[in-house]
C-alpha cells in the first residue's frame, strides 16, 4: 500500500474514533453507585447540571450501602461511586469531595435542643436511634467513641438515616446524623445540633478503579462532581446546621 494511502486510512480512522467519541458524550449511560445520604442532598443538583450539558445521556443510580457501593465499583457493575473513606481497598482510587461532622438530631422539645453544642456523653442516658451496627457510620461512631467509659443506648436500629429522622419525629428517641443528613427544607420539629467531645467527621468522596478507563459519558460526569465540588463547595455543604437554625426560627 502506499505510504500515501496508508495515511488517507489513517486519516479516515481517526475521524470515524473521533465522531464515535463525539456522539458518546451526547448519548449514552453513567452507571453510579453511592451510599443513600449523597442520593439524597448532592446527587439531584449534579445530575440536573449534568443533564443540562448533556441531555440525552441517562445515569443510573445504585443506592447502596458503603460496603455494596464498592463491591459494585470492584466489579464494574458501576462506572464509580460516592462513598465514605473509611471503606478502603487497594484497587480503588479515592477523591475526596466533603469532610463532614456528626449532629445531633432531636426534636425542638428535647432537653437538649436549647443548647448550642453537645458533648457525646450528653446523648447517655437517652433512647438512641441509629443505623445497623455494620454500617459505615455507625462503625466510625464506635470506632471514635470506643475509649470512653460511657456507652450510648443504641435503643432503636434502622436500615436508612432518612428512618431514623421519622422516628426522632415521632419523639421515639434521638439521632446522631451526618450533616449530610439532615433535611435540607427542614421538618419544623426537628433540629441538629453540633457534636462535639469528641468531634466526629465523615469524609466522602469518590471511588473509581485504579485500572478503570472511564466511558466517554462517565468522564464528563466525574470531572463534572469534581468542578461542582470546587466551584460550589460553600453553598453545597458549609453551615449545614446553621442554615437549619435561621430556617426554623422563620417557622417559628
Amino acid at each position: 500500500m502506499l505510504p500515501e494511502a496508508r495515511e488517507l486510512i489513517k486519516k479516515f480512522d481517526e475521524t470515524l474514533f473521533n465522531i464515535r467519541d463525539m456522539n458518546a458524550y451526547h448519548r449514552g449511560m453513567v452507571t453510579l453507585a453511592c451510599i443513600p445520604t449523597a442520593v439524597f442532598y448532592f446527587l439531584p443538583l449534579a445530575i440536573g447540571k449534568f443533564n443540562e450539558l448533556y441531555p440525552n445521556i441517562k445515569v443510573r443510580i445504585l443506592e447502596q450501602g458503603t460496603n455494596n457501593c464498592m463491591e459494585s465499583v470492584l466489579c464494574n457493575e458501576s462506572d464509580f461511586g460516592i462513598n465514605m473513606n473509611n471503606v478502603t481497598n487497594s484497587s480503588i482510587d479515592f477523591t475526596p469531595l466533603v469532610n463532614e461532622p456528626f449532629v445531633l438530631a432531636c426534636r425542638r422539645d428535647h432537653p437538649l435542643a436549647k443548647k448550642q453544642l453537645v458533648e457525646w456523653q450528653e446523648l447517655v442516658g437517652y433512647k438512641m436511634i441509629g443505623v445497623r451496627s455494620s454500617s459505615g457510620n455507625r462503625l466510625l461512631i464506635e470506632q471514635q467513641l470506643a475509649d470512653k467509659p460511657w456507652k450510648l443506648d443504641w435503643f432503636y436500629e434502622v436500615r436508612h438515616l432518612s428512618t431514623s429522622l421519622g422516628l426522632v419525629e415521632a419523639g421515639l428517641g434521638i439521632s446522631a446524623l451526618p450533616g449530610l443528613a439532615m433535611p435540607h427544607a427542614p421538618y419544623s420539629s426537628i433540629i441538629g445540633i453540633p457534636l462535639v467531645e469528641p468531634v466526629i467527621r465523615r469524609t466522602l468522596g469518590i471511588i473509581r478503579r485504579k485500572d478503570a478507563v472511564l466511558s466517554p459519558a462517565a468522564e464528563r460526569f466525574f470531572a463534572l462532581l469534581i468542578n461542582l465540588w470546587t466551584d460550589d463547595k460553600d453553598n453545597l455543604w458549609t453551615n449545614i446546621v446553621e442554615r437549619q437554625r435561621h430556617a426554623l426560627q422563620e417557622i417559628g
